[in-house]
């Protein structure tokens, strides 16, 4: 099989190994730094000659995960200012197949698309160019302190990764108008978001987004009361230019700062929508690259025509309640609390997630009303949002547990992961999902997601207002009729 391989900026030198080709590292556009700090991404400068492609490119610049998260949640950092860069996987150079672009996860802050758990060699062994992307996190990506600074840089470094794919992936096999964006967390509500940016029309065809959808967004006001208290911390004007005078390391570390104190006192006066999103960097509707909220803009038919697979995990939250004993520290007040600040009638509210969870605990309670507010119900808003207009939407639920923290961790954030992209064997999540989860699983989801990308259908109905049908994957998948529907009617009008 050929190794080398010809793109618009110059030839690359991948490696292949048993049917698959993967080429690494390859920049899809400028290092942001210097002059380009905080600023537009600019293309990539050609070379000449054939690049080594054989090894992952620089990750941007990240804080580590914090413990207990740094042992659950696989994060790599490699060095080097070509940050801007992505990953391809494919099972031949020639051709016209389905291509799967994967956005990752980690708040906005953390993540790469080099994590060796997102090799996509499976995608390629199953007849898909697969592509993993770099883009800028923290406040590189999401600072948004002034209007004359460009919001969004994140979000804008995955579109030029989306044109990068568009005007090369011929090369390696790809089909140019066949292409599924597919991402998790942060990643699911990138893809949201670039549902509802005028700028990312055409870039794909179809969409996976998993364990977020299109509710988080700041405003304006929010994402600058946010730059402010970065400042704040930094000892800096509020103004793009003086931030990045920091250090890079010293910036990072800010940044972490700055997500513990939202944590720590969620006052929406000092931080407006992000006191409850609990994230300091989110996408910023600025009017213009953004013109409205997510939601809103795909509900008046931004994106129509885009399938649309989307889905959470049963029981989300419990990643950020149980691994740190914060369940146990839950009482009734601050179960109320929660659900008061969510906007439900807090007393019917716990009456109804207790009626189905008789033995559960305030803790278990919290968790179960935080999964529907942060991610069930959003999922379920965007399929709503989606009834009448062209393009099909498909809804999931991911409901495997693993026994890992005596069993009480669920079916919990990021515990899909491995799943969707058949690497099973990878065993930097075994501290998350255990030493044998199961294959069966794997085959099934990962055939689904290859199914999606290939034809737009996942082996299930798709979403509608009467049946509400959802695929319920555990060790024997199964289709459920609108689940839980007394908790979900709770959220109309709330959420």
């Amino acid at each position: 099989m050929r190794s080398v391989v010809t793109t618009r900026h110059g030839s690359l030198r991948g490696t292949a190994e048993g049917g698959i080709t993967a080429f690494k590292g390859i920049p899809y556009a400028a290092p942001p730094f210097g002059p380009d700090r905080f600023r537009l991404p600019r293309p990539a400068t050609p070379w000449d000659g054939v690049r080594d492609a054989r090894a992952y490119g620089p990750t941007v610049p990240k804080a580590p995960y914090a413990p207990p998260f740094d042992r659950l949640i696989p994060e790599v950092d490699i060095p080097g200012e070509d940050c801007l860069n992505l990953n391809v996987w494919t099972p031949g150079l020639g051709g016209s197949l389905p291509v799967m672009v994967w956005l990752h996860g980690g708040a906005f802050s953390n993540g790469s698309g080099s994590v060796p758990g997102y090799d996509g060699s499976r995608f390629a062994r199953d007849g898909v160019v697969c592509v993993t992307v770099n883009y800028r996190l923290g406040a590189d990506g999401f600072l948004h302190v002034s209007d004359d600074t460009p919001a969004n840089l994140g979000l804008l470094d995955q579109i030029a990764a989306l044109a990068w794919v568009r005007d090369n992936i011929t090369a390696f096999g790809g089909d140019p108008g066949n292409v599924t964006v597919f991402g998790e967390s942060a990643g699911a509500m990138s893809i949201g978001t670039l549902l509802a940016m005028p700028s990312a029309a055409g870039l794909f065809q179809r969409a996976i987004l998993q364990s977020g959808a299109a509710h988080h967004a700041l405003s304006p006001a929010s994402a600058r009361l946010v730059g402010r208290h970065l400042a704040d911390l930094l000892g800096v004007e509020a103004t793009a230019k003086a931030i990045a005078t920091v250090p890079q390391g010293r910036l990072t570390e800010a940044q972490q700062q700055l997500r513990t104190a939202i944590s720590a006192d969620p006052d929406p006066a000092r931080w407006g929508e992000a006191a409850l999103n609990l994230m300091p960097f989110e996408p910023v509707v600025d009017g213009e690259l953004l013109p409205a909220p997510p939601i809103e803009r795909i509900a008046a038919g931004a994106g129509a025509g885009i399938d649309l697979l989307v889905g959470t995990n049963s029981d989300e939250f419990r990643l950020f309640l149980v691994p740190t004993g914060v369940i146990g520290h839950v009482n009734e007040p601050m179960l109320h609390a929660t659900a008061a600040r969510y906007g439900l009638d807090a007393d019917a509210a716990v009456a109804v997630y207790r009626a189905a969870r008789p033995d559960a605990s305030p803790g278990d309670l919290l968790a179960a009303i935080a999964t529907d507010w942060f991610y069930r119900i959003p999922a379920i808003r965007l399929a709503e949002a989606r009834t009448g207009q062209p393009g099909t939407t498909h809804l999931y639920e991911f409901a495997w547990q693993p026994p890992t923290f005596d069993g009480h961790l669920g079916a919990c954030h990021a515990t899909e992961l491995p799943f969707v992209f058949d690497n099973l064997h990878d065993e930097a999540f075994t501290p998350l999902l255990g030493p044998e989860p199961p294959q069966q699983l794997a085959d099934a989801m990962h055939a689904a997601w290859v199914s999606f990308a290939t034809t737009g259908d996942p082996g299930w109905p798709a979403y509608d207002l009467q049946q509400r049908p959802t695929m319920r994957f555990d060790i024997v998948p199964e289709i459920l009729t609108d689940p839980r529907a007394g908790e979900r009617a709770l959220w109309e009008g709330m959420r």
